[in-house]
């Protein structure tokens, strides 16, 4: 096999990568190659298969909506899809509004974007806005604006806006420093919030891409807390995070916080179609309501509340509000599984949270670059399971389908890969 001559694949080094699997159909947790090997998806394609490959009722769903309206520009128009998942998933979240887009970092523009312009139209100058160490939001240039400096932000540096930097106090199984390390945090906090902010963005309780960081709910909550007693808004970016990955529906609900904008996609619609929304309070609505054009949120995309994906969407909210066991009890499976593998001596910093299991392997630096995620994913590979880790940092994000079996078979491959590893 060969890299295809017209194809660029994404945060992929081809001059030392090898050449992508041959995926022919996939169904429930596996993925069947075009040489007939079957591996477990181990991380959810990417984290957006949320119930399975080709979950039936979704596809069904999908297929029923094709037949009656695949899309319509939402400028000048609405449909019953659309107005559906807005009422539901305003129910769920406690926020009244919401903004469609087509991914996260689209989501995240767009929260970021309200914020700003809502301060705009209150007619009051709000300049800082305050993220977290380590956070990644996305790769526009908004969202890498609020995200860590980074490899994959260097070249832009000179085109992103500056952001005020808080410690992001993440913790693990046995962390006995996690305590005074959070209030270092919150004293850092408060002392920016006396420059008047607009929006303070989070990953509430866990930072996935710079490595399944967990913090504990008690933070967030204060966090939240001194964010909107200042007065500025709380954005939180649950795109990786919603849907019941950290065992609650969203893990703003799981901290005991409510946030003013909210950006979701990944599992919005189980995995099977490109969708983000953000949803806003209804006073940041009001916000923008008036005669005066100037007032108006100028900002769309072509495919806005696509109905197919608002089908798919419905249709995974059904699966979640049906069946909630799946990701509420999803962690006590994990975490017997995950002690046993943290007793290898390779194995450090082991953490859980819902449906996420993690650990770091003791290998060198830390870091994106360490060369010993490429190892284990090659390893893992070779007896039928497929990871990605993030550099050192190893992780299982499977989807909620996943048996006990393949859930056993994820960890008995990783132990075995871990014994292999130079």
């Amino acid at each position: 096999m060969s890299w295809h001559p017209h194809l660029w694949h994404p945060t992929t080094q081809v001059a030392t990568s090898p050449v992508p699997l041959q995926v022919r159909r996939a169904r429930g947790c596996e993925l069947e190659l075009a040489d007939g090997r079957r591996l477990i998806d181990a991380i959810s394609s990417w984290w957006v298969t949320l119930h399975g490959h080709a979950e039936p009722s979704i596809a069904a769903s999908i297929a029923r909506q094709a037949q009656q309206l695949e899309q319509v520009i939402f400028a000048n128009f609405s449909h019953q899809p659309a107005e559906q998942l807005a009422t539901r998933l305003s129910a769920l979240t406690g926020l009244q509004r919401l903004f469609f887009s087509d991914n996260g970092s689209t989501a995240i523009e767009v929260a970021l974007k309200i914020a700003w312009q809502w301060w705009t139209n209150q007619g009051q100058s709000r300049q800082q806005l305050i993220a977290f160490d380590g956070a990644y939001h996305g790769d526009t240039f908004g969202a890498m604006a609020v995200g860590e400096r980074s490899l994959f932000t260097a070249p832009y540096e000179p085109l992103l806006f500056e952001v005020c930097r808080i410690a992001w106090p993440h913790t693990s199984w046995g962390d006995a420093t996690v305590e005074a390390r959070e209030q270092q945090a919150l004293s850092q906090l408060e002392q920016a919030l006396r420059t008047p902010t607009a929006a303070v963005i989070l990953e509430p309780l866990l930072q996935g891409a710079s490595g399944m960081r967990l913090v504990r709910p008690a933070y967030v909550r204060a966090v939240a807390e001194r964010v909107q007693a200042s007065g500025a808004l709380l954005i939180a970016d649950e795109v990786m995070t919603g849907f019941g990955r950290t065992g609650a529906l969203f893990a703003c609900q799981k901290a005991g916080v409510q946030p003013d904008l909210m950006a979701l996609s990944k599992g919005l619609t189980g995995g099977f179609l490109p969708m983000g929304v953000t949803m806003a309070s209804e006073r940041l609505y009001q916000g923008f309501i008036g005669n005066k054009a100037e007032l108006t949120f100028f900002h769309g995309h072509s495919f806005t509340a696509n109905p197919l994906g608002c089908a798919a969407a419905l249709a995974s909210l059904d699966l979640l509000q049906n069946q909630p066991e799946r990701y509420q009890q999803f962690e006590p499976r994990h975490s017997p599984l995950l002690e046993v593998l943290a007793q290898h001596p390779r194995v450090v910093r082991p953490r859980c949270l819902g449906t996420i299991a993690a650990f770091d392997v003791k290998a060198g630096d830390d870091g994106y670059l360490n060369p010993v995620g490429k190892q284990l994913q090659r390893l893992c590979l070779e007896m039928g399971v497929y990871l990605r880790p993030l550099g050192n940092t190893v992780y299982l994000l499977p989807p909620l389908c996943i048996s006990d079996e393949q859930l056993q078979r994820c960890y008995d491959a990783l132990n075995r890969a871990l014994d292999q590893l130079a």
